[in-house]
């Protein structure tokens, strides 16, 4: 029995080894990836490589055992989703895991955006198939706002069109955090659990608290969405993306990426990371 994690070598996948690392010998960690030279660093502090690719599901035979306990990152190829997933739901049934702790999103099957319908599909293969699962279904990250820092600084503008609806959102360290208690503890098995940051706040709250700290002048201009999807597409984004980017700041503005349920703040054991902290490291980071 090893615990398992795919997409190992992804941004959460890096940070829940590095946790399992702290909780669990290496010899007890397994890490799915789609060449062993993607995990050489991995496979150098002693954690076994099974290589697997979504897109090809005669390899994901290989990826689990019997008794595993399993972290099933959702791949990112929104569009083809639906298929891989299922494709790795069949593998982990025929193998016989212990359990599949599957990252969603935010809502679960109630979740009324775009983004939430491949995760729903995955949900519903999870529970057809019986395999004993753990939801960890995952609010927005706010690593995605935080990287645009330089961004907004340049521009002394944060651009949306989410108007003055809340978010919740944590940073994947949390999220990483909340997927390592639930892969070494107990009584996780067919719970879901709604994850997001402690504090919900507003784009123009978020705008405020940029300039707060960097001293230069930052406001929230929101726009209608459709000019906010030119936006994106003028910055290079391809058109899918754009389109469920938009409809995310939709979805914020209806409040679907509000909810403080506290679920992670409990898994974890502590609060989450304010946002004034995120922005703090975010900071300190382009300050070098």
């Amino acid at each position: 029995m090893s615990i398992v994690v795919t997409g190992a070598t992804g941004q959460l996948g890096r940070l829940v080894i590095a946790g399992l690392l702290e909780k669990v010998p290496a010899s007890e960690i397994a890490a799915v990836v789609r060449g062993e030279e993607k995990g050489a660093e991995l496979a150098a502090k002693g954690i076994e490589l099974r290589v697997a690719d979504y897109d090809r599901p005669e390899t994901l035979k290989d990826a689990f055992r019997a008794g595993d306990r399993v972290l099933f990152i959702s791949g990112s190829e929104v569009g083809k989703r639906a298929a891989q997933h299922t494709a790795v739901v069949g593998a982990a049934k025929e193998a016989g895991v212990a359990q599949l702790a599957y990252t969603g999103v935010l809502g679960g099957p109630e979740a009324d955006f775009a983004l939430a319908e491949e995760h729903k599909v995955t949900e519903r293969a999870i529970l057809d198939a019986g395999v004993p699962y753990t939801f960890l279904r995952n609010g927005w990250y706010d690593d995605m706002y935080i990287a645009q820092l330089p961004v907004y600084l340049a521009n002394g503008a944060v651009l949306g069109s989410s108007g003055e609806g809340r978010i919740a959102p944590a940073p994947r360290e949390d999220y990483a955090a909340a997927a390592v208690a639930v892969l070494t503890g107990e009584g996780h098995l067919n719970q879901a659990y709604e994850l997001s940051g402690d504090v919900a706040w507003t784009m123009s709250e978020f705008a405020a608290e940029i300039a707060r700290q960097s001293g230069k002048p930052v406001v929230f201009t929101n726009v209608a969405p459709e000019q906010y999807r030119q936006v994106l597409l003028g910055a290079g984004l391809p058109e899918p993306m754009a389109e469920i980017l938009t409809d995310v700041e939709s979805a914020i503005e209806r409040g679907l990426l509000a909810g403080t349920t506290h679920d992670l703040s409990r898994l974890i054991g502590r609060g989450t990371t304010p946002i004034a902290d995120s922005i703090a490291a975010g900071l300190k980071k382009l300050e070098g």
